[in-house]
């Protein structure tokens, strides 16, 4: 008898069943009569639903004893005509969660106070899921214990417009949902179109037994796949037509793009359950198309019905099983844990999936995550720096931190010590300005006295900035550093006239709320490779080796001359203390500075192209040195050629580039310990490398 049981059933209100009239049962639903009522009053007779779950059976009476709306729970042990075993062989114990399905189009008002209402009323049950309530209807996944579960169906079918609610069940061995949430939606799917309310109006239904004859019959009718792509993906109907969308709402695009002559065929639009059909029917009939059914129940009443006939693979479930084949049993599918797609029992076996982590279509290889951390970094340093900040009138307020040294003298002897390349009666201007702020934020004298420590500040007023070159390129990111390709002219931090155009401010910003801090310098007219670390932590182990000499550099520099020798050596002590353009000058008692030159090249034009590696770390230090050896760098604005010294510091935007470029990096990375190692080209000298790691 296959999965049917026959007994014999004659109910009365909170009754136990007796002996009577032979009907045909089923493990879930029976249809049974009023006690009393005979055969030949075939009118009168009233058939009731009945659940047979275990030991129980429930059915709803207009005698019932129990409260209106509440289920009568009868007694089902020994009515059949055969043993309580022999039964059980058929339909297995009480299950420990009931899980239920159902959605229901009504036009549904008072939603707050509904809510309010179900949410109490499934938490003093045990209830755990979801239900959605819309204007439109109701939406719901439940599960609790049997009794639980067919009181809140009696509950929602008082309701007027929900009498009719139907439910698929299923039952598992633990609770799949988490939590029980009532939320209240403008839709019950989403779908945002007006005009198609299928309360009122939805497409004809088609019966699965009837689809199966279509197809067993070769009628010509195409199949309209609504679902969305991951779910199509697990299987669907052999030559149906997926819609080709990742969301729902997405669907009248994707029917826009149906070629015309689709609008006079029959079409058959299915989904999983039936609900999004609904709507996707009705908006096709809106959209022009004469023939369009809708198949009653989708893809799982298609299971239960008829089996997989015409179907290839299985259905994607919107629960914990993830996927059931056409017998309704659960398949060896999973969902990803990153990208939610359902996985199939071969990808799972991909090298790419990994648990809560990845799989064959959202895995993506360290290369791949560090291109697409590049492409967004780039957007935001386009984003902060379109128009250059500094462009903007803004007060520019500037700390000036008083030495020990000079604590004690007068503001104005501090000033001039401190930057000597301004002259006293710019200072004296400043001061009468009010532009000059003690610790206090008040406006400083001339000869007020500072002491060890104090922070004043000098204010810029409308301040707007020379432009500079924010063509900032990212070459690598990981968690402790960046590393960059700086462009020219750009200051890395603020001074002089550069305050918000500068690389450090780019960063700050492009980055926030994380601060990079760039573990070293290069001038603002020098091109080529920055190293930032991401946190202080790791500025604390990255910023020490390049004090410590401990980092190798190497400079790519085009100079006027020939030198003599292919490689040779300069070892030339340059002054701590800068002239009035900020430059330096060699100096016997000054800093210790030593650079290794190599000759790459010797130019027709006569330039020569230089591999430069310093030994030490001082301000200007290739640059001096190459001018004293009466090669200076093609360029530079301060150290000109014939021992001269130019009037500017740093180039303005559009000038022809200064030929000096960080072309190479290696150093210890300060998360993993190992030496690392960066290069990149430089655009004034094509062909000598690119970017590289």
């Amino acid at each position: 008898m296959g999965n049917e049981a026959f007994g014999y059933l004659d109910v009365g209100p909170g009754e136990p069943v007796l002996a009577g009239k032979q009907l045909g049962l089923v493990p879930r639903h029976a249809w049974g009569r009023k006690r009393g009522e005979s055969e030949q009053e075939e009118g009168k007779f009233h058939f009731l639903p009945l659940r047979i779950v275990g030991n129980f059976a429930y059915f709803q009476s207009e005698e019932s004893v129990n409260p209106p709306g509440r289920p009568t729970v009868i007694a089902a042990g020994g009515f059949f005509g055969f043993s309580r075993a022999g039964f059980q062989s058929h339909r297995p114990a009480v299950p420990a969660v009931t899980n239920i399905a159902a959605y229901r189009f009504a036009r549904l008002d008072g939603l707050k106070a509904l809510r309010e209402r179900l949410i109490e009323f499934c938490k003093d049950r045990g209830l755990k899921g979801t239900i959605l309530l819309a204007p439109e209807g109701i939406n719901l996944f439940v599960a609790g214990d049997t009794v639980g579960v067919e009181e809140l169906l009696w509950e929602l079918r008082a309701l007027p417009g929900l009498e009719e609610l139907m439910p698929k069940y299923s039952e598992s061995d633990e609770q799949p949902f988490s939590r029980m949430l009532v939320r209240l939606k403008k839709e019950i799917i989403a779908f945002g179109v007006d005009g198609i309310d299928p309360a009122t109006y939805t497409s004809p239904r088609l019966e699965a037994k009837q689809l199966k004859q279509w197809l067993d019959e070769g009628k010509p009718v195409i199949l309209y796949d609504t679902r969305n792509d991951y779910e199509v993906k697990l299987g669907t109907f052999r030559n149906a037509i997926p819609a080709g969308i990742d969301h729902f709402r997405h669907f009248p695009e994707a029917v826009a793009k149906l070629p015309p002559e689709m609008k006079d065929a029959p079409v058959v639009t299915f989904c999983t359950g039936g609900i999004r059909c609904e709507k996707a029917a009705p908006f096709m009939e809106q959209a022009g198309f004469r023939e369009v059914y809708q198949l009653e129940g989708g893809i799982l009443k298609y299971f239960e019905e008829v089996g997989g006939d015409h179907y290839d693979g299985e259905c994607f479930v919107f629960d914990q099983r993830v996927g059931v084949d056409p017998a309704l049993r659960e398949t060896g599918s999973a969902v990803c844990f990153a990208c939610q797609a359902p996985l199939t029992a071969e990808e799972q076996e991909d090298t790419r999936y990994m648990a809560d982590i990845s799989c064959p279509h959202c895995y993506r290889s360290d290369a791949d995550k560090m291109e697409e951390r590049i492409a967004a970094r780039h957007e935001a340093l386009k984003r902060v720096t379109s128009p250059l900040p500094g462009s903007v009138p803004h007060e520019n307020r500037r700390p000036i931190r008083i030495p020990g040294d000079l604590a004690g003298r007068p503001i104005l002897e501090v000033l001039e010590t401190l930057f000597v390349h301004v002259p006293r009666e710019q200072w004296l201007g400043h001061l009468a300005a009010g532009h000059v702020l003690d610790p206090r934020g008040a406006a400083a004298s001339p000869e007020q006295p500072t002491r060890e420590g104090e922070e004043w500040q000098r204010i810029v007023p409308g301040m707007i900035e020379p432009a500079v070159n924010a063509d900032v390129q990212v070459l690598h990111e990981d968690e402790a550093i960046i590393v960059l390709n700086k462009p020219a002219p750009l200051p890395m931090h603020a001074c002089g006239r550069y305050n918000r155009n500068t690389l450090t401010h780019f960063l700050h910003e492009a980055w926030h709320p994380e601060k990079p801090r760039p573990a070293h310098r290069l001038d603002a007219n020098t091109t080529g490779l920055v190293v930032c670390a991401r946190t202080r932590h790791f500025a604390k182990l990255l910023q020490p080796q390049f004090s410590r000499g401990e980092v190798k550099k190497v400079y790519l520099a085009k100079v006027i001359g020939h030198p003599e020798k292919d490689a040779f050596t300069i070892d030339a002590a340059i002054a701590d203390e800068a002239t009035s353009l900020g430059a330096r000058e060699l100096d016997e008692s000054g800093l210790s500075a030593k650079t290794d030159f190599k000759v790459l090249r010797r130019d027709v034009d006569g330039t020569a192209l230089l591999e430069v590696q310093p030994l030490t770390g001082r301000t200007n230090q290739i640059r001096i040195h190459l001018w004293h050896a009466g090669f200076p760098i093609v360029g530079d604005p301060v150290y000109l050629p014939e021992g001269k010294r130019g009037e500017r510091q740093t180039l303005g935007f559009g000038d022809p580039a200064m030929c000096l470029h960080a072309w190479k990096l290696e150093f210890r990375h300060p998360s993993s310990g190992q030496r690392v190692a960066f290069e990149v080209g430089v655009a004034w000298e094509e062909g000598e490398g690119s970017a590289a790691v």
